[in-house]
Parts: structure tokens; sequence; C-alpha cells
């Protein structure tokens, strides 16, 4: 197939400049090899791509690829029973002591071989690559000990071989204490998550460090010390942050740069600011705060208020957001937090990109990749609007057309 083509013949939604979504009404874009050539409206397409492979795009709309730049979709089992005690009036100590919660998948994770864990995550995966998605981000942190935590990030990678997809891999080692470490915090940082740590990126597994801060988890001095070693190594890092309450997460993100904070429910005005001073992009799950019937919103107001951009992902995971579809983050996103379908399309696209540190893709824009989405809708509103619907048409990874 031709490397060098040409879309024109429906409206473009580059997500970038000042009109709304970016809008061009009847527009062209052109690719070749693997980046985007051209864009602009249809009348004035140049000369020079006359000789470019054309594809009427017959009034559909298209977008950027969507982004999905927070999911923990590598993992072991499932936590479906749990799901089930809970609706029946289990407490989570019950569920605990019937074996439940993140000991579950930490167990099933830890029994997992390689093969396992691939094969496992690929139809989710699949599910993501259906509705439009080119870059997943890829979490470890279900693993607790050296051995598991690199399996995960060997997973992750060997998806992106498998599958149409990049994948960008976090180190997620502060995601829990495991039981074997009970009360022992410090000890679990220095002989699992630091050496962890250091043999991923050895490895070349690793492209940005996370952590989870909170009472249930780590506490910030535990995470600055996983932030240091991140900085030493020349990597980014990004925080589960805000979600339960608040500890001040978002603030000590921002102090080291951080890519994103995640989650930010119980997010005050001073991390607002902090993040706004940083550039730390604010990520909002909507997907974990339905699943346990949250009532604290994400301070939206606060982040447009200071300019903080919103990005919105699935936050896949086995327990709190069993959730593998961004047209229905975005539907969520919009419904339970307000955004609007711009705000929300913007979310899965350029500001999911700045999430995940990647200025080469999320706008269709000369120069960038040529990851794009070819929807059956006339306007891009119609994205977040309908529920439990697909209307991806094409998906365009690197240029090229691919099935879902």
């Amino acid at each position: 197939m031709s490397s060098r083509k040409i879309f024109a013949g429906g409206p473009v939604a580059t997500m970038d400049g000042d009109a709304p979504y970016g809008l061009l009404p009847d527009g062209a874009v052109a690719v070749a090899d693997g980046l985007i050539a051209w864009v602009g409206a249809a009348s004035d397409v140049p000369t020079a791509f006359e000789g470019y492979e054309k594809h009427d795009l017959k009034g559909r709309l298209i977008t950027p690829a969507l982004i999905d730049c927070h999911t923990h979709v590598v993992y072991g089992g499932n936590r479906a029973r749990e799901f089930e005690m809970r609706l029946q009036g289990a407490t989570y100590e019950e569920v605990a002591r019937a074996g439940g919660g993140i000991v579950s998948t930490v167990k099933a994770t830890r029994a997992a071989s390689l093969d396992e864990l691939v094969q496992d995550a690929l139809p989710r995966v699949d599910a993501m690559i259906a509705e439009g998605v080119s870059t997943i981000e890829i979490k470890s942190g279900y693993g607790l000990d050296l051995e598991t935590e690199l399996r995960m990030l060997r997973a992750a990678r060997q998806i992106a071989i498998l599958r149409q997809i990049d994948v960008q891999t976090t180190y997620l080692g502060a995601h829990a204490t495991p039981p074997e470490y009970k009360g022992r915090e410090d000890a679990y940082i220095d002989e699992v998550v630091l050496p962890a740590l250091d043999d991923a990126h050895a490895e070349g597994l690793v492209d940005a460090v996370d952590g989870f801060c909170e009472g249930i988890a780590f506490q910030p001095h535990h995470i600055a010390r996983v932030f240091d070693a991140a900085k030493a190594l020349g990597l980014p890092v990004k925080l589960h942050a805000e979600q339960l309450s608040n500890l001040g997460g978002a603030k000590l993100a921002a102090s080291y740069g951080a890519l994103s904070a995640d989650h930010i429910e119980y997010l005050d005005e001073d991390g607002v600011i902090a993040m706004a001073d940083a550039g730390t992009i604010g990520v909002v799950l909507p997907g974990a705060f339905y699943t346990l019937r949250e009532t604290q919103k994400p301070p939206i107001d606060l982040l447009r208020q200071h300019n903080v951009p919103i990005a919105l992902a699935t936050d896949c995971n086995p327990g709190s957001s069993p959730l593998t579809s961004l047209l229905l983050t975005m539907n969520m996103a919009s419904t339970l937090f307000r955004l609007t379908p711009e705000e929300s399309l913007a979310g899965v696209t350029r500001n999911a990109a700045r999430a995940l540190g990647l200025a080469d893709r999320g706008v269709v824009a000369q120069g960038l990749r040529a990851d794009l989405a070819i929807w059956d809708v006339s306007h891009p509103s119609e994205l977040a609007y309908r529920i439990g619907f697909n209307p991806l048409h094409t998906r365009i990874f690197g240029g090229e057309l691919c099935s879902a």
C-alpha cells in the first residue's frame, strides 16, 4: 500500500489552533512516510500532493487517534467475584479476608508467566484499538517483587510488537506494600522498589516512573525517595495523587516537574497552582470514580481557572476501573465531571499526549505522527455524546490504514 495518501471530503478536528476542536469543516490531510505532510482546507491542497493516493472521506470526521494515558492493562486474574461480594453487602475487610483486593491480583500476577500476562492483556488492548486508540500507557505495580515487576514491563513491551499500537511503559513498584512487607514500607522501597527500578532501566523497560501517594499506600517522603532515584536515572515521573485524601502528592509531583498528577479528586488550589507552574497535566479518571461510587469530584473549575490541561484515561485495572473504552470515558467525563465534549476529546488526544511527554502526536499538524482516526460521524461532539456506541470507521497508525 502506498505510504503517500491524502484524505479529503469531510471535516477534520485538528485539536490545534483557536477554533473549537481546531475544526476544518471541509478539510484534507496528506500523509507521507508515517508523518502528516500537510493539513488544511480541501480547496487549498497544494499541487505537490496531486500524485498521492486519494481517499474520499464521504463526509466522515478525522481526528487524531486516541491516546489512553493511564492504564494497568497487564495483570493476572480478575476481581469479578469481589465485585459481586461488594454488591451483596460485604465490607472491604470482609473482601480482603476472603482473599480479595489488591492481594488477589498480586497473587494471580505473580503466578502468571510472561506469555500468560500478554495473552490475558491482548483482548483488553484489542478493545482499545477497536475504538481508534494508537497509544497506550501500561503500568507495572501488581507484582510488588523484583521478578514480577520486570515481567509485567516485558509483557507491556511485547504487546507493542504483537499489535499496531505504541506502548509507553511506566514503572509503578510503589503501588502498594506487599503482605510480606506489611508495616515496613522503607524496607520494601530499599529492597524491592529501587533495585527493580535499576534493573528495569538497565533493560530498557521503563519510559516513566509512578507511585501511589495515599494513606493506604505511600506517604510523600516515600514517594520522594522513588522520584529521587528516577531523577538520577533521567526518567520522568507522574503520580497517583489526591484520590482519597489530600496528602500534598500533586504538589510534591509538581516539584519534580512531573508529567502528570492522576485521579486528583481531593486536589486543592495550592496543588493546582503548583501543577500550573510546573506544566504538570491533570489526569482525571471517571471510570474509577464511577466504579467506587465516589462523591468527591476533581476540581475541574480550578484546573480551568489556572490553565492546567486536563487529560482523560480509562485507568483500566481489575479492581477499581475494569474499563477499556475511551469513548465511554469521554462520556463519563462530560456527564459526571461536566467537561465539555471538546475538553473530553482534547483529554484523549492533545492533553493525553502531553501527559505522556509525547510532543509528536495528539493533534493533526504537519510534521507529527500520522496516527489518525476516521469516524462515521459528522461532528466531533458526537464522540462524547453517545453511550456504548463505537463509530470508528478506520484507524490510521503511522500513516497506514489498519484493521481494528
